[in-house]
């Protein structure tokens, strides 16, 4: 969805008596819910992934020491889709091993059809990718382990 277009919807959203608004159209759906004086939008693409088959029952879960990986966790500075490298079928940014600068791009974010380059915020090796290609991720979500 045009971002003027989204903008027009927020103030208008804002302006009236209409406390929530959603809207699908064939790039995805937006919603906008007024709460408390600002509204908030949430926008979800159409065509959805079908989500992995749960795993068989197996060994207890692993101790919460292994829940957090060791060095530094580089995380998603906003709600997107994770992309490992910059086209399809192109060399990810980085694997596993690869020694990275600080401010060098390891990663792309898309957010609204905007594709934003995610770079190291250290110095080091990548010792984890924690998100996979095409991935949905949350804002301060971990998305690699960097030592």
């Amino acid at each position: 969805m045009d971002l003027r277009k989204l903008k027009t919807l927020i103030d208008l959203v804002s302006e009236s008596n209409v406390s929530e608004l959603e809207i699908t159209e064939a790039e995805g759906k937006v919603r906008i819910v007024k709460s408390s004086g600002a509204p908030l939008v949430m926008q979800q693409p159409v065509a959805m992934v079908a989500a992995p088959a749960a795993a068989p029952a197996g060994p207890p879960a692993a101790p919460a020491a292994d829940a957090a990986p060791a060095g530094h966790a580089v995380k998603s500075p906003m709600v997107g889709t994770f992309y490992r490298s910059a086209s399809p079928g192109a060399k990810p940014f980085v694997e596993l091993g690869s020694v990275v600068k600080e401010g060098e791009t390891i990663c792309i974010i898309e957010a609204m059809k905007i594709l934003n380059e995610i770079e190291a915020d250290k110095s080091g090796t990548v010792t984890k990718i924690l998100s996979e290609n095409g991935q949905a991720v949350e804002y301060g979500q971990p998305l690699f382990i960097i030592e």
